[in-house]
């Protein structure tokens, strides 16, 4: 089983693939300095395998890359970053703890 998480601007979403399928997604608002995340999801058939974790510490790293800010609309991600310290850096300073 390959996995693979790419980020689809075209639909402003970052998804997780398995086997070449969309099986789940981070949808996202694109703005000038930061990213704001809205909504996660992981097909019934494929939930329980930590594909929404891996999803989302992946578009959190890509995110780093840009160099832009976090803003978590959607409570999975804001839940995630939480439970993994290393990534609250990226939380913009609007963001409230």
């Amino acid at each position: 089983m390959s996995e693979d998480v790419v980020d689809n601007p075209g639909k402003s979403r970052f998804e997780i693939l398995v086997d070449g399928e969309v099986v789940g997604f981070a949808d996202y608002l694109l703005l000038p300095t930061k990213v704001v995340f809205t909504h996660t999801e992981v097909l019934p058939s494929h939930s329980g395998q930590g594909l929404a974790g891996r999803l989302i510490g992946h578009a959190l790293d890509l995110t780093r890359d840009t160099g832009l800010k976090v803003v978590p609309r959607c409570g999975y991600v804001a839940s995630y970053i939480e439970r993994h310290p290393d990534y609250q850096d990226l939380l913009d300073p609007s963001v409230t703890r």
